[in-house]
């Protein structure tokens, strides 16, 4: 649930009610247009991460309202209303689309748009995951005032190349590396990073609004650059456009990845919110470890970035919550700014879990499980499957499943045909060697089940 301080910045009022909006991956509406890396479409995927709107839910609270795609499992409502976490007022557009974002649903439907013109009467803001053009159309439509910054301001400050500049500016250590905003840009960096590659330091090209693994390029020899710089000027080319959105960059031997949150005030302030061990493969996030492990010299260093990059986030327009991607290295070396996210961070939605849900001096993992699976199941079949290993109310130890609309969303039209799910959970208990046994056996029980029946292995970590 919202703090007063955080609905006074995104609105004014410490008091406004809000109606949250969870469109996941907003990057892809801030790269439309722009000239990146060769991309690839996974449609399956995308209907995942959009069914990640239900997260949403965990940042409301009595007054406010969520948009969601469909209607939540109604037995996954009662699990969070007995952990105290599920108070809003659920609204759902007419029909669904599993290939397009919440917006767009909301987009589709005049009588959704009604409801939130009858919603900002009453007061309501608008609080998307992050503001694209689709979400200020949706606002503008329904009459509603955006709780946050103007799509402009929002795109310009998500930028990669955004994050570098700002970080030359501010002095803020960051890999080595150069912005491409064009071809000339392009090649000097790639004449750079081919002698980087000749020392046996790779290299890496990220697209300005790539995410989630997506976008990004991990380069370990000079002919594989070779080629990648040649594809590219073939395009331009092709094209005629000589303007690029790209970034290239060391790649560093890291140790840890850590994500950190802070907020911008309307004024100009910084809060330093937290600090999380960031989990991720192949670029990908999995989830978040907390509390982060670092020590009180780290955490300080992320504080004073924090204060610099959110002064100047400020100045360019900018308020409300801001993620920033860090790492520390093997040889121990801290990077404290990777890139900048200014807006909702998987790590924002975990929060009012860890205040409220785990005990002080416990840990927290927040964690994924890939679910394969024959047939749509509801909550009440996956929780008793997970019978003994989720979290009490009031409980010390146990897992908390924080999003159940993913394990559905890739469902086949076809009767008996298997699709790939995804749990999200955050599992607590007084110790790491606790949590790694619930992780395995939670792992273990979720992955010899396709959802036809619910038969408890043997397996238990109670």
């Amino acid at each position: 649930m919202l703090t007063h301080a955080l609905r006074t910045t995104l609105t004014g009022r410490p008091d406004a009610p809000l109606v949250l909006l969870g469109n996941f991956e907003v990057e892809e509406q801030w790269a439309t247009g722009e000239q990146g890396l060769p991309t690839v479409s996974m449609p399956a995927s995308k209907a995942i991460v959009h069914r990640m709107d239900e997260f949403a839910l965990l940042l409301a609270g009595p007054g406010d309202s969520v948009v969601l795609k469909t209607a939540p499992d109604p037995g996954y409502l009662a699990y969070l209303r007995e952990l105290g976490l599920a108070s809003a007022t659920v609204l759902t557009p007419a029909g669904q689309e599993p290939h397009r974002t919440v917006t767009g649903d909301a987009l589709a439907d005049p009588s959704l748009g009604a409801e939130l013109a009858r919603a900002a009467a009453a007061g309501a803001w608008l609080w998307p995951h992050g503001v694209s053009a689709m979400e200020e159309r949706l606002a503008a439509v329904a009459g509603i005032p955006l709780a946050g910054p103007p799509e402009r301001v929002c795109k310009a400050v998500n930028s990669k190349i955004y994050s570098r500049l700002v970080a030359d500016d501010t002095g803020v250590p960051q890999p080595a590396g150069l912005v491409c905003r064009d071809i000339d840009e392009w090649d000097a960096a790639c004449e750079l990073a081919t002698t980087w590659l000749a020392d046996g330091r790779p290299v890496v090209v990220k697209d300005a609004f790539g995410v989630s693994g997506k976008g990004i390029l991990v380069v370990r020899a000079p002919d594989r650059l070779a080629s990648l710089r040649r594809l590219i000027a073939r395009r331009a080319d092709r094209s005629g456009r000589r303007e690029l959105s790209l970034v290239v960059e060391e790649w560093l031997p890291k140790q840890t990845d850590l994500n950190y949150q802070f907020t911008v005030g309307r004024d100009g302030s910084v809060h330093w919110d937290f600090v999380r061990e960031a989990l991720t493969s192949n670029g990908v996030h999995k989830g978040h470890r907390m509390p982060a492990g670092l020590t009180q010299a780290q955490v300080g260093e992320l504080m004073a970035t924090a204060t610099a990059l959110g002064s100047r986030l400020g100045r360019d327009g900018f308020y409300g919550v801001v993620g920033v991607d860090a790492l520390t290295c093997v040889d121990g070396r801290l990077y404290p700014m990777i890139e900048i996210n200014a807006r909702n961070n998987m790590s924002t939605y975990q929060e009012r879990l860890r205040v409220t849900l785990v005990p002080a001096g416990h840990t927290a993992l927040a964690t994924q499980y890939p679910l394969r699976l024959a047939e749509p199941v509801t909550f009440d079949r996956l929780r008793e499957l997970l019978d003994g290993l989720l979290l009490a109310p009031g409980g010390a130890r146990g897992a908390v499943i924080n999003n159940f609309a993913t394990v559905n969303a890739g469902a086949s039209t076809r009767r008996g045909e298997l699709f790939d799910g995804r749990l999200y959970a955050v599992v607590v208990a007084e110790t790491t060697e606790r949590i790694a046994e619930l992780d395995r056996a939670i792992g273990e029980r979720l992955g010899t089940w396709d959802g036809r029946a619910a038969q408890v292995p043997a397996t238990s970590a109670r």
